[in-house]
């Protein structure tokens, strides 16, 4: 309780310390402002670890903390708690499962299923893969926009709760437009949901996207495979990882979701099992962003550039032994 209270204090207190000094910087200078919403994207990142814990009733040993907190998270970081969490526990559910793609994840074709797909379908895929888009055109959107409806597999508690948190949303808007004027407002938040999505998106991304990543059909499927090789140990500097809220021990995290971001780095040191987990640095996991199709024959990520240069050894069957 200590801990995750000291982490809720310097979160969500120098995150609105941070906007109130970037309004403060406006007629002082635009670059002072700039830099400002870098560090305040990076918290944002770090108050979206927060609203994650609680959505796994990780964050407080009570539940109804766990759901308060999330919820004023959800409408810092512009995400309906309740339907995000419904969503995410798919997604740990299923991570890896080349049979249950789709929920909760990026984007991530086959192959055999990229060279199958139409002219259009392949052309979508290549935007959606994108660096620029997937980490600086898509994440404002994603969360300012999309978050705002709810999925049409959701069930009817689901949707209610997006149409509260949309409500929620927008009073607190309405409230710091009126505080504050709607041109500092839209300047300072797009800003940092900008800069803080780029960060969060290529936070996710690394998580499940690198060399030597686990996938399988799901009759292959295990779950402690999925979360040790499937999951990458993302080693980080120590202020980046803090910034960050130890999610790059994401293995730990996939592996028991019930422990708190404040003590994954204190459960990885706990057993030498997780010390044979290969670190995914920052230099490798640039590497990461031109890996874009899986491979079932060899049973890894490969570039498009890879697949158009072996298209047509892509192409052939499979070996009887993966093919059984």
């Amino acid at each position: 309780m200590p801990r995750a209270s000291w982490q809720l204090v310097n979160t969500l207190g120098g995150y609105v310390l941070l906007w109130v000094m970037m309004y403060w910087s406006l007629p002082v200078s635009r670059w002072l402002t700039a830099a400002l919403a870098v560090l305040a994207g990076a918290l944002l990142v770090r108050v979206f670890i927060i609203f994650h814990d609680c959505g796994h009733g990780s964050f407080f040993a009570s539940r109804g903390a766990n759901d308060t907190v999330g919820f004023i998270c959800g409408m810092l970081t512009f995400t309906p708690y309740h339907h995000w969490r419904w969503e995410h526990s798919l997604h740990h559910a299923s991570s890896g499962d080349l049979d249950r793609r789709g929920v909760g994840d990026i984007w991530t074709m086959t192959v055999r299923e990229y060279l199958g797909a139409s002219r259009w379908r392949r052309l979508a895929y290549r935007l959606a893969r994108n660096p620029v888009v997937l980490f600086l055109i898509a994440p404002a959107p994603l969360f300012l926009i999309r978050e705002r409806f709810p999925s049409a597999k959701a069930r009817k508690q689901e949707r209610r709760a997006v149409w509260f948190m949309d409500a929620a949303i927008a009073v607190m808007v309405a409230s710091l437009v009126w505080l504050f004027g709607w041109k500092p407002y839209l300047l300072i938040q797009l800003t940092i949901s900008v800069v803080g999505g780029a960060f969060g998106v290529w936070l996710f991304y690394v998580q499940h996207q690198f060399d030597e990543v686990y996938w399988e059909r799901g009759e292959e499927w295990d779950y402690t495979s999925a979360a040790l090789r499937g999951s990458s140990f993302y080693r980080l500097p120590k202020v980046l990882q803090w910034f960050s809220g130890n999610i790059g021990f994401h293995h730990i995290h996939h592996l028991s979701p019930r422990i708190p971001n404040y003590n994954l780095e204190r459960c990885h040191r706990s057993h030498p099992i997780f010390q044979e987990v290969r670190p995914l640095t920052f230099m490798r996991s640039l590497k990461s962003i031109h890996l874009n199709l899986w491979d079932e024959r060899d049973h890894k990520l490969v570039s498009f550039r890879e697949v158009k240069r072996r298209r047509d050894d892509f192409r052939a069957p499979p070996p009887l032994s993966h093919a059984a």
